[in-house]
């Protein structure tokens, strides 16, 4: 892994503990009646008990879908992430838009316009990472990894506008979530195919 991918992986690692610290769990887990079910496909539990992924319980609630447990390998697993972590932007695009419909600060308002730009990006981004798969994981793996300090980023103008905003901030702590997912499923496509990059 490239010291730049290290770098920014840290970052996300770091701001994940932080923001955890500060968030009741309610907050992080909503109350969801996921039953898990009885056999996981072996690359889902490989993926979800890797060290990367902070949040083993989210990934494997996430993951254990019909889709997810019929993946036969490391690519068809990863391009089920992206989608899901498109999905999850696209539902916290919409939680955006519905705060920043209603009245607040002007400082609030910059600060949820750079983060709906920031999800915007982030949208494109998985998608992007989804067909960069098959050519080339050592990219997939950075454009994944770039999303994590964008999403910093977002946090960082939420709390110095004073938003406090519970839905924002489990939305935001998802998406760490899925980038984690994302960027082990991309690593272990490099260590799979290492003569092809």
């Amino acid at each position: 892994m490239a010291l730049p991918n290290q770098l920014c992986f840290a970052l996300v690692i770091f701001l994940s503990i932080f923001s955890l610290s500060s968030l009741p769990a309610s907050a992080i887990f909503p109350k969801v009646n996921v039953s898990l079910p009885g056999h996981l496909s072996k690359l889902v539990e490989n993926l979800c008990n890797d060290n990367v992924v902070e949040n083993r319980k989210f990934c494997l609630k996430a993951l254990s879908t019909h889709k997810a447990i019929a993946t036969r390998d490391s690519t068809q697993l990863g391009t089920l992430i992206m989608k899901l972590g498109a999905a999850n932007v696209k539902a916290t695009l919409n939680v955006y838009d519905e705060i920043t419909k209603k009245p607040g600060s002007p400082q609030a308002l910059k600060a949820l316009n750079c983060c709906v730009e920031t999800y915007k990006y982030a949208i494109l981004s998985f998608e992007m990472v989804s067909s960069e798969l098959v050519e080339g994981p050592q990219t997939a793996n950075y454009d994944v990894a770039v999303i994590g300090p964008e999403i910093a980023n977002c946090e960082k103008e939420l709390i110095d506008a004073k938003v406090k905003n519970p839905r924002l901030l489990a939305r935001n702590q998802f998406m760490k979530y899925y980038i984690e997912m994302g960027y082990e499923i991309t690593s272990t496509l490099e260590l799979e195919n290492p003569n092809e990059y």
